[in-house]
């Protein structure tokens, strides 16, 4: 069948996005929907304007297929989202990582995502060792867990910076 396209990168139908989407997909084993889902949210951005037909074609088992493309309304949304950084430590693994996978995704250049990003959370991580002072370590789960998480975020950032041209 070929390589499934995806919307932020030029038109499909909603069957080469849930693909996209699966626990396999290259989107989904960042952030997965089932089939259905991935149906009722494309319904849900038509009606907002966000999507449009673009087409039908034929489908494989009969029937037809709906085209969609981003509107112009919803390019620009999607361009402003993949720019605004994640507000929490816990979001990376999930809401951060899309933005970046979109971002290649969409050919948007995900440097000044990562750079505000590494702004967004640099004082977190200064406040969070401060706390914990130079020598003491907390026995406290939590305390232990968000300042190394936190100093992890930073080293990837860092990584993906590095590794990002421009």
């Amino acid at each position: 069948m070929g390589v499934p396209r995806h919307l932020a990168q030029r038109p499909a139908h909603g069957y080469d996005v849930a693909l996209r989407l699966a626990p396999s997909g290259d989107v989904g084993r960042v952030w997965s929907s089932s089939r259905s889902l991935t149906y009722r949210a494309l319904d849900q951005l038509e009606q907002r304007g966000l999507i449009t037909a673009a087409g039908v074609e034929r489908g494989k088992a009969g029937g037809s297929r709906t085209i969609f493309k981003l509107t112009r309304s919803g390019r620009a949304r999607l361009r402003h989202w993949l720019a605004v950084p994640v507000r929490h430590l816990r979001d990376v693994r999930g809401e951060l990582l899309l933005k970046l996978v979109l971002c290649d995704l969409a050919s948007v250049p995900r440097r000044p995502l990562l750079e505000a990003q590494r702004s967004t959370f640099a004082p977190t991580v200064t406040a969070l060792a401060a706390a914990g002072g130079p020598r003491r370590r907390s026995s406290d789960p939590v305390d232990a867990w968000r300042s190394e998480s936190s100093r992890a975020v930073l080293r990837f950032l860092d990584r993906m910076l590095a590794d990002t041209a421009g």
